[in-house]
């Protein structure tokens, strides 16, 4: 039952927000290794076909050719249009992360947009980042893969408050809404109640009757009638 609930609010979360979203807490210690596996591409983003085989195998020969514009630009559009979504993951301050999808077309806005809807104080200036080294986004116009945040990225959320305004309570958290936090954890519920196919009962093949093949019978040799001892 928990987890058909789970199921349902994440879809409501999904229609709401027109993406799917999950909450989840992290660890400082974990972070470095998150920041790792999320920028790791993987076969789930790419194909590998006999072409791109072949690509690789003339590698070599085409560095020494200079090539045209062109021919870059259609290499690179062939390169976009293998990938159909990244997987974008803000941690905040106290450490949860909101991790939302998008398509990597979509500029980096949409994720600026996303954020405004789902902070707990959308009021409040605030910007994301990049680390290490620290480096605020301030082109949210291009799109994720111009960005360098395909297959996935993590970003950092800070408002962006002068210190000598009283900003202790916005800076302590929370940072998200109470009906986004409601989401923490519930795709692990999900996870656990997806029934495991267990492997058919393999039934060993009855093998078949051993037929003895009969010897012919041996004639025994007869006398002639015409032969007289």
């Amino acid at each position: 039952m928990e987890a058909e609930e789970a199921k349902a609010k994440l879809t409501a979360a999904k229609e709401k927000f027109g993406r799917e979203i999950h909450v989840f807490e992290t660890s400082a210690a974990s972070s470095s290794q998150t920041e790792e596996s999320i920028t790791e591409e993987t076969d789930e983003f790419f194909e590998f076909t006999a072409e791109d085989y072949y690509r690789i195998m003339n590698a070599k020969k085409e560095d020494k050719v200079l090539k045209t514009r062109k021919l870059k630009e259609a290499e690179q559009a062939a390169r976009r249009s293998r990938i159909t979504k990244t997987v974008i993951r803000v941690r905040f301050p106290d450490n949860h992360t909101l991790e939302a999808t998008f398509h990597p077309s979509e500029t980096v806005q949409s994720l600026v947009d996303l954020l405004t809807k789902v902070v707990a104080q959308p009021e409040l200036p605030f910007y994301i980042y990049t680390t290490p080294p620290k480096k605020q986004i301030k082109d949210t116009s291009q799109d994720f893969y111009s960005a360098g945040f395909v297959p996935g990225a993590i970003v950092y959320f800070s408002y962006n408050m002068p210190k000598a305004d009283d900003a202790s309570d916005a800076k302590s958290g929370p940072f998200l809404q109470e009906e986004i936090m409601s989401l923490k954890g519930l795709e692990l519920l999900t996870k656990h109640a997806e029934p495991v196919e267990s492997a058919p009962e393999t039934i060993p093949e009855a093998s078949p009757p051993v037929v003895q093949e009969k010897k012919p019978a041996e004639k025994k040799p007869v006398k002639p009638k015409w032969l007289k001892l």
